[in-house]
């Protein structure tokens, strides 16, 4: 019973803290079309978003 009660408090404590980073609206993390790459895309098939924003960007031209 104690292992029981130790594991559902430490479930509902990282359940709480995910609400709170929820709540602090924190960015959620993105694919590789967008992602921490500084937007250039390394997919050998390109996203629907990332094809989208190339003909745009090609349209700008």
């Amino acid at each position: 019973m104690t292992y029981f009660l130790a594991t559902f408090v430490f479930m509902l404590i990282v359940i709480v803290i995910m609400a709170v980073g929820v709540i602090f609206g924190r960015k959620a993390i993105k694919g590789s079309c967008g992602g921490a790459n500084n937007g250039n895309c390394v997919c050998v098939e390109k996203c629907d978003k990332r094809k989208k924003l190339e003909a745009e960007s090609e349209g700008k031209l």
